[in-house]
């Protein structure tokens, strides 16, 4: 939590592994993404790389260009809220 003002705000981190998550995209700057589904496979700073269900085909996505879900969990992240190294997301720098 992070004090600002007398208020209280809460600093949602994302400190788990991506890696071998199923996703969906739903939301992209680039709407032919927006319903593409599979398990992500690498995901660096910028980037993450989708492995479609069907296709076996590996997609490069930016994080900054795109809101995902996970489809376990049912839970949104916005791809701007990772851009970070994986390391440095899960040691929570």
């Amino acid at each position: 939590m992070v004090k600002q003002k007398s208020k209280m705000v809460k600093i949602i981190v994302y400190p788990y592994e991506l890696v071998g998550k199923i996703v969906e995209i739903v939301s992209a700057t680039n709407e032919t993404l927006v319903g593409m589904k599979g398990k992500l496979v690498d995901e660096t700073k910028m980037t993450l790389k989708l492995e479609q269900d069907l296709t076996q085909n590996v997609k490069i996505l930016l994080k900054n260009q795109i809101t995902f879900k996970l489809v376990e969990t049912g839970e949104v992240i916005d791809g701007k809220s990772i851009t970070k190294r994986p390391e440095d997301r899960l040691k929570g720098r």
